[in-house]
């Protein structure tokens, strides 16, 4: 790929997808990012684009959104979502419409946000949900495709979640009992992820690649 380029990103306003924004904007490999929100940013990041829409009508934004790099973050809960029909229309719906827009334009990487347990023919509804959506991005044409699939994810988030905040006040005395097979049941910090989706952005390397949760802290540790 040719630097400098642009990126057009889902989910900014998200966990990850926030620190992912921050990253990219203070990278001379990076032009211009589109940042894709439902709701505006508020404090827009250097070099970054707010591109205000209605998800159920990416479609007709396709030319505005064309790039060369699309980055989805986006993810919620069937909690947060009201019901599991709606978690469904976030988690995949949303994220294929986008991917499919990536592949029309031309796109030569995409980089998604899964989930720790992803299957298309999990028991659990939540590792489902993920695990069709990433079978279905298999089926697109798009040179690079990067699945990070991250165990429970840290940082400050603006909604609560209780059983989550437990688990982040937990994590630094449990992180160092889970060794061997287990290292990928660590929690991570949502920063650490976005490093390691800023560094795949940055190198070229065509396929389809999954990234467990141990990997995603590897790659994040390198830099």
């Amino acid at each position: 790929m040719n630097y400098p380029t642009d990126v057009t990103l889902v989910g900014g306003t998200g966990l990850v997808g926030h620190e992912l924004l921050l990253i990219l904007s203070h990278l001379q490999q990076i032009s211009t990012i589109k940042a894709v929100t439902r709701s505006p940013l508020g404090r827009v990041p250097p070099h970054t684009d707010n591109i205000i829409l209605d998800f159920n009508k990416l479609n007709n934004y396709a030319d505005v959104l064309k790039s060369p790099v699309f980055v989805c973050c986006l993810g919620s809960t069937i909690k947060k979502a009201g019901s599991q029909e709606a978690f469904r229309k976030i988690d995949h719906d949303y994220v294929l419409d986008f991917a499919r827009i990536a592949e029309k334009s031309g796109a030569q990487k995409l980089l998604v946000i899964s989930a720790m347990g992803a299957h298309p023919h999990s028991r659990v509804f939540y590792n489902r949900i993920k695990g069709e959506m990433e079978k279905d991005l298999r089926e697109l044409k798009i040179p690079q495709i990067e699945i990070f699939r991250p165990s429970l994810i840290l940082g400050e988030r603006k909604e609560r979640r209780p059983g989550e905040e437990w688990a982040q006040k937990l994590s630094p005395y449990l992180n160092p009992l889970l060794r061997g097979p287990l290292r990928k049941y660590r929690a991570i910090q949502a920063r650490d992820i976005a490093k390691a989706m800023a560094i795949a952005i940055l190198n070229f390397q065509p396929g389809f690649h999954i990234y467990e949760s141990e990997q995603i802290q590897y790659i994040a540790d390198q830099r």
